[in-house]
């Protein structure tokens, strides 16, 4: 019988980045839920990932690592949305709260 893997989506996302990037701090959040998808979906998620090896790096640049470390990971499967706060560790204040997204307005600008 084969395993099913609890939510596979936030657990590649999670496996890429501590491989890749060795974080002093990662927060993966699945705000999937805030949207109009199907109970359980994996398709909107936000990440807040501490990484040294963000020095010297524009926040774009950061983006895109974190983007394709992500994109690489998923072998196909599908995010919608990924919302990314990266920073060095000397950035870094313990005491910052990764706050929710804004409800979701349904598309189309409704």
């Amino acid at each position: 019988m084969a395993t099913v893997i609890e939510n596979p989506i936030e657990m590649a996302i999670r496996s890429g980045l501590t491989k890749e990037l060795d974080p002093v701090h990662l927060e993966i959040v699945n705000e999937s839920y805030m949207h109009n998808v199907p109970k359980g979906s994996e398709t909107h998620f936000k990440v807040l990932v501490v990484s040294q090896q963000f020095e010297g790096l524009a926040l774009i640049k950061r983006h895109r690592m974190v983007n394709d470390i992500v994109k690489n990971n998923l072998n196909g499967d599908f995010v919608h949305a990924l919302s990314i706060v990266a920073k060095t560790p000397q950035q870094w204040d313990e005491a910052y709260e990764l706050k929710p997204s804004p409800n979701c307005k349904g598309g189309f600008g409704k």
